[in-house]
């Protein structure tokens, strides 16, 4: 560190991290591993979270009116009924404000007043309040019933529903009238690709729509919203079949690949990441493809948020539809392999149908490879590895003719597509194609293939390697650490691509530059030092690379602060896009990358093989144990890793069935080598 400003800013930032850091929260974790806010005195608040199905997603704009009101605007989004024009955003989009429970009358009369009590998320949005009617909003009367709200996307329709159940809290009976309601909007058919589309919000009576309840009984209706094209058939709602088959997809998420530690708060902000991850998938004509949601990318994939982010987690999760959409986006990707090779498209959108390119050349090729390589020793599948091969192979010698004189991989923007300058050659693109060598290496020795395939990549990862040092290696405003590109002289948050690859030369003050008041904030990393821009996805990633490098303290301690905020703040319960730009939305691959920090950074494991990884797990000091449970990475059957301190040694058993069939005894610090 050559510039005393350094020092002041570490100073600075190191004395401020306990008030900076202390993380405000609303909602606290709930018994049944969901999380819960009690309405307190601190209203109005409103907020909004992404749910999603097969054939819809969902945003529900909610929250708490100064009154003590529930308000609830659905924003719903039919990824495969496409609009003209057919571009990225053209799935059919609507807004409903429907107030079902203002249409409901007791005792004759409309329930014009409410009291929120609480409210909980787990996977479902649920609310429970108490309702009566007045003469006027402002007569407080007695309350006349507890209503419960239910809310979820179902997971194979593409039908949002609704649950209400009403319960009689007075001492007397009471008469609730449901009304009937069937309300069809028919779009313009000149704005449709299939022409008009048909909308449907209904209310459905399983028992008539008067009923009489008795102190303490309840009675339930539903409410369903849904969306077809002419050669389609409306759906016949069943609330109770889809309510179940959306839990069991959450059961499921949160029975497979479970992190468990001593804190509570970490272990459920990765449990809920895994629901958001996994769920914003969508069954197109072009196979299933995973959307980053936000009201704007459905049916589509890019080759940062699909390939880069989230796809060399899937086979860790081992959820099936998951890995189906996995590989088929690198098989979508290979259809554009040419051998001029011109760039690959950043996204394939509209179903498979049609390509963006708008940024040029994005580097695209190295985070395909990246992704590619990683996911196949992952997956661990040779008939899968096979058909991928030619697409990491081409990949990877696109990346080579696009090295300069300077030695690094240049391209035209980076993922970022020209949000901030990211001149000719940027940091990211030279690291990713790096691991992408490392692992294409490993790769080819599981196929078989001559031995000069992988000592030929072998070699060009280190020139690479060694062409990152020389070329963007730097002093940045007083760190040594990395400029992001050739003239960039200010603080990026991207300096933390290198420790999330493996390539630790100038970790220290590149942690620490990550780590000063120039780029951290209580919402996590600036885009660039000195403007107010903050994108989840830098912030994801340089806590997986501070891990990595072994930082464990400095990381846990921003890690801790993070998860609470996003699990338990006023934004919850999910990882999420960006600030200014989306308002923060719950795009579903940050999830992904919030879950390898755990499997990456602090397990610190690195697929080596078919059947075999490096690990170099990152215990806290104050942790005497942590487990990875039913991990299905790597071709064999789901196993358990247990980190324990055995005590100047840690001892990482792997367990199947609760069963230990392996053990390693190791320093803190040391990397080992598993067979699981």
């Amino acid at each position: 560190m050559k510039n005393p400003i350094a020092y002041l800013l570490i100073f600075l930032g190191t004395c401020s991290m306990p008030e900076g850091l202390t993380a405000q929260q609303r909602w606290q974790i709930d018994i049944d591993g969901g999380i819960r806010w009690n309405v307190d005195g601190r209203i109005p608040h409103y907020d909004h979270i992404e749910m999603s199905g097969q054939y819809l997603s969902a945003v529900l704009r909610y929250g708490v009116n100064a009154d003590g009101s529930f308000s609830l605007e659905r924003s719903l989004v039919w990824p495969m009924l496409r609009t003209i024009p057919n571009n990225t955003h053209a799935s059919l989009m609507r807004r409903f404000g429907i107030d079902f429970v203002s249409q409901l009358q007791v005792n004759g009369r409309s329930l014009n007043r409410e009291t929120v009590k609480s409210m909980r998320l787990n996977g479902l949005l649920t609310v429970e309040s108490e309702l009566g009617a007045g003469d006027e909003p402002t007569d407080r009367g007695p309350a006349l019933v507890a209503l419960t709200r239910t809310y979820f996307p179902a997971m194979d329709q593409p039908v949002f529903y609704e649950r209400y159940t009403l319960k009689n809290i007075t001492d007397r009976v009471i008469e609730v009238t449901v009304p009937v309601q069937h309300t069809i909007y028919h779009t313009d058919p000149e704005k449709g690709v299939s022409g008009s589309y048909t909308l449907l919000a209904q209310l459905h009576i399983p028992s008539g729509g008067v009923h009489y309840l008795k102190p303490g009984e309840v009675c339930m209706f539903d409410a369903s919203i849904q969306a077809h094209s002419d050669d389609q058939q409306a759906i016949v709602p069943n609330v109770d079949a889809a309510q179940q088959v959306r839990a069991a997809f959450v059961a499921e998420m949160w029975s497979k690949l479970v992190f468990h530690s001593p804190d509570e708060t970490l272990n459920t902000a990765f449990a809920f990441a895994k629901i958001r991850a996994a769920e914003s998938i969508f069954n197109t004509k072009g196979g299933y493809m995973h959307g980053p949601g936000g009201e704007s990318y459905y049916a589509a994939i890019w080759a940062n948020d699909q390939a880069e982010y989230i796809n060399p987690f899937f086979p860790f999760l081992h959820y099936d539809i998951g890995n189906a959409s996995a590989l088929n986006a690198f098989r979508h990707f290979a259809r554009f392999m040419n051998p001029e090779y011109k760039p690959i498209p950043s996204s394939i959108i509209a179903e498979g149908d049609d390509v963006w390119g708008g940024a040029g050349d994005r580097g695209d090729a190295a985070m395909i490879a990246y992704g590619a390589a990683r996911y196949a020793l992952a997956r661990a599948d040779r008939e899968e590895a096979e058909q991928l091969w030619p697409l990491i192979e081409w990949c990877l010698e696109f990346s080579k003719r696009k090295i300069n004189a300077d030695g690094v991989v240049a391209s035209d923007s980076d993922e970022l597509e020209g949000r901030f300058p990211a001149g000719d050659a940027n940091l990211c693109t030279s690291s990713l194609y790096y691991d992408a060598l490392i692992s294409a290496a490993y790769l080819a020795e599981e196929l078989r293939l001559p031995r000069r395939v992988a000592t030929n990549y072998r070699r060009q990862a280190k020139r690479i390697r060694t062409a990152i040092e020389q070329h963007f290696g730097a002093t940045v405003e007083g760190f040594d650490t990395y400029r992001y590109y050739a003239g960039n002289d200010v603080l990026r948050s991207w300096i933390s691509i290198p420790l999330t690859v493996g390539i630790y030369d100038r970790a220290p003050e590149t942690i620490d530059a990550l780590l000063s008041p120039r780029l951290w904030t209580t919402d996590g990393l600036l885009t660039q030092a000195g403007t107010e821009t903050f994108w989840d996805r830098s912030t994801l990633y340089a806590l997986r690379g501070i891990f990595a490098a072994g930082e464990i303290e400095k990381a846990m301690t921003y890690l801790n602060h993070y998860s609470t905020t996003r699990l338990l703040g006023d934004h919850v319960p999910y990882p999420i896009e960006a600030w200014p730009e989306g308002s923060q939305r719950h795009l579903s691959a940050e999830s992904a990358l919030y879950c390898r920090i755990f499997t990456e950074g602090i397990f610190g494991i690195r697929p080596t093989g078919f059947h075999r990884f490096s690990m170099t797990p990152q215990l806290p000091d104050d942790w005497d144990h942590m487990q990875l449970q039913n991990v299905g990475a790597f071709g064999v059957r789901p196993f358990d890793i247990h980190i324990e301190r055995s005590g100047s040694q840690l001892t990482a058993n792997l367990l199947r069935g609760g069963t230990p069939f392996r053990s390693y005894t190791f320093r803190p610090g040391e990397t080992i080598q598993v067979e699981p």
